[in-house]
């Protein structure tokens, strides 16, 4: 348990200590601290080759945040790279423009399915009436049936996809 309190310590006491170096230092300097993993698989970082370490890797720190390609930020390939994955924000927009698109199609097939009714309803014959303005039936004839199921079958075109006849 001391040993690992060590490490830490130790670990805490480099990164702190890499920090107030590159805050000492212009944009044209840079840090090489070498990062290795040790014999019992500890993580070491050190501004010296390790002799015997796993793993080696060379890092360099400027401290405009670029690596030492110059174009790149830490973390990044290229410099104008955008993130891939998407933000928390992204995401939730993206859920609610889905759950938007699944209404309006919820609401659009309802939309159809009365369209195709009142063409069923015209088709089948017999005395059809609308309601007028003070609640009463006014009887169509059958012009004007006609011309209902003409208007409700190009509905039915425009905003269903198929030919319901």
């Amino acid at each position: 348990m001391a040993y690992a309190f060590k490490i830490n310590t130790a670990a805490k006491l480099l990164v702190s200590t890499v920090y107030m170096l590159m805050l000492s230092m212009n944009a044209s300097h840079a840090i090489q601290v070498y990062k290795s993993v040790g014999a019992h698989g500890e993580v070491k970082y050190s501004q010296h080759a390790p002799q015997n370490g796993k793993n080696i890797e060379l890092i360099e720190f400027r401290s405009d945040g670029r690596q030492s390609n110059a174009g790149q930020l830490a973390g990044k390939t290229d410099a104008n790279q955008s993130n891939n994955t998407q933000s928390v924000e992204e995401q939730r927009v993206a859920a609610l423009e889905a759950r938007i698109k699944e209404q309006e199609a919820q609401a659009n097939a309802q939309r159809c399915q009365s369209l195709r009714n009142n063409l069923t309803n015209l088709n089948v014959g017999g005395r059809i009436y609308e309601m007028d303005a003070n609640g009463k039936r006014q009887y169509l004839d059958g012009r004007e049936i006609e011309l209902k199921r003409e208007r409700v079958q190009q509905a039915i075109d425009q905003y269903c996809g198929n030919s319901a006849t």
